[in-house]
């Protein structure tokens, strides 16, 4: 179900993919605070869903119950759920090593204030582009941003799905280094922002969700359902988690209200355009009457000189 709100709009959609039976991910939406996250469990369909959902609960908690700076406030939520995760395996040997990784996003005012741990992906879309805001915390990613590999062989990597960065395996604290990512970015009426899992962006490339997010007109949650499909019909191997985050000025480019805008443009130039002038004016502005008007000049001139 969709939300509505003067300064947004978002909706989601979660599946589990055509092979595997259980979806380990889990998502959470808090729309009157803008706050965003998904949590993409790890360590089999009992193990990941538990991380998962311990993941949202603790996060939940902290952030609506702490108060001051929103990168620490963010840093610290992860950090507690984390070590909440950790605890809770290391007393159920049938939960050892699960965990999860995460984007999670909070809009304040004008700007999104991100945490970030693993290979799930946050894009920002204005302006008929899509960028990446997030890095991926894996081999193939750090080899896709220096260049060694191209998007294409990045999502057909043998290693891909290998991440060195999560959310539960070992103790953390909240300034732990190579541990979360904190991004800052400005969010403008006329943008989007994507937030998936890599059930999504392993089989999608970043053109071909530009291309569905394009056709938005209004309806977050059905863009959100059109990613998912199209991941299910490319490959569907993994669950799919999207949160779809649209300004209010956000209008895809292929959308039809786009297409109506552009319709009535048109129209409003041929009606503009195809106006005639009327018989005395169109006279006097031609050609013939110019040059009648340069020649009495002429002759002006020469009775003057004389």
């Amino acid at each position: 179900m969709s939300t509505t709100a003067p300064k947004w709009r978002s909706g989601s959609c979660s599946d589990a993919g055509r092979i595997r039976s259980e979806n380990e991910d889990r998502l959470y939406i808090d729309h009157e605070r803008g706050i965003f996250l998904i949590a993409d469990g790890v360590g089999g369909h009992v193990a990941g869903e538990t991380a998962a959902e311990l993941a949202i609960d603790v996060i939940r908690g902290e952030l609506e119950q702490s108060t001051g700076e929103l990168k620490h406030r963010i840093a610290y939520a992860i950090a507690r759920a984390n070590n909440g995760i950790f605890e809770t395996a290391q007393a159920n040997e049938a939960l050892r090593g699960m965990a999860c990784v995460l984007p999670l996003a909070v809009l304040d005012e004008d700007r999104f204030v991100v945490g970030h741990v693993g290979d799930s992906r946050l894009y920002l879309v204005w302006n008929g582009a899509i960028r990446k805001l997030t890095s991926d915390h894996s081999p193939v990613g750090e080899q896709e941003e220096r260049g060694e590999l191209t998007e294409r062989e990045a999502m057909v990597h043998p290693r891909r799905n290998e991440v060195f960065r999560d959310v539960g395996t070992k103790p953390r604290s909240a300034d732990d280094e190579n541990f979360i990512e904190i991004r800052e970015f400005l969010f403008k009426p006329d943008a989007a922002v994507l937030m998936c899992s890599d059930g999504l962006s392993d089989v999608l490339t970043s053109a071909q969700l530009n291309e569905i997010i394009e056709h938005y007109d209004g309806d977050p949650d059905q863009t959100a359902r059109e990613l998912v499909q199209a991941a299910n019909q490319a490959a569907g191997s993994d669950n799919i988690s999207v949160i779809f985050i649209a300004g209010p000025e956000f209008v895809g480019n292929a959308s039809q209200a786009m297409a109506e805008a552009r319709q009535r443009h048109a129209i409003t130039r041929t009606r503009s355009s195809g106006l005639r002038k009327p018989v005395i004016v169109r006279v006097l502005t031609g050609r013939i009457a110019f040059l009648i008007y340069g020649l009495i000049l002429g002759l002006l001139a020469a009775l003057r000189w004389k």
